[in-house]
């Protein structure tokens, strides 16, 4: 997995969980076969996330933390299935009023800054999000974000589908940890709106 360079981020429909399935792109631009299965419980007073390799929840590829309870810049923990961190990532409170931007760190390597790429398409989320009645429907627009190291776009986060939330994961920099940019993608959805 440490030199695949395309993974697809599927969220699946249910009630009382956030349910996301991470597939290795086929080399044609789909989903090929699964590599992560994830369960976040919605509504929990502090988050604590695993990507798990298949759906028995018997083997942990990573899983996140968050380092207090109900903060809006909280940072969070990735940890190997040994519980050794592999990094930290954490949502830029101030910088998200406009444009939603967090902070990736691998120990070893520089921050990695991750913005939406479009300012017009996070203000009109933002103006979405208010309208009554309007904003408890699904954003039927693509968003997308940008990996960046030092001015440089090392990777990305499109949204493929228009009602339905999967991604396409893109990461150009092979001294990335894949299993901390998967936990960092299940989170630009899964916490989003936090």
């Amino acid at each position: 997995m440490d030199s695949v360079t395309r993974f697809h981020v599927h969220q699946k429909i249910t009630m009382m969980v956030n349910r996301y399935e991470v597939f290795i792109d086929d080399g044609n631009g789909e989903p090929g076969s699964r590599v992560a299965f994830v369960e976040q419980k919605r509504m929990t007073f502090k988050e604590q996330v695993t990507l798990y390799t298949d759906e028995s929840k018997q083997g942990v590829l990573a899983a996140f933390k968050a380092r207090k309870v109900i903060d809006l810049a909280s940072a969070y923990d990735v940890t190997a299935p040994d519980g050794t961190t592999i990094g930290v990532f954490g949502k830029k409170f101030g910088k998200s009023l406009l444009r939603s931007t967090w902070q990736l760190d691998q120990p070893g390597q520089p921050t990695v800054v991750i913005s939406e790429r479009s300012m017009v398409m996070a203000l009109f989320r933002r103006i979405w999000d208010f309208i009554p009645w309007v904003g408890d429907l699904p954003f039927p627009w693509k968003y997308h974000f940008d990996f960046v190291r030092d001015g440089v776009a090392i990777g990305g986060m499109d949204k493929k589908t228009r009602f339905r939330d999967h991604y396409v994961v893109r990461i150009d920099d092979p001294a990335m940890d894949r299993r901390l940019v998967l936990a960092q993608a299940v989170a630009l959805d899964a916490l989003q709106s936090r």
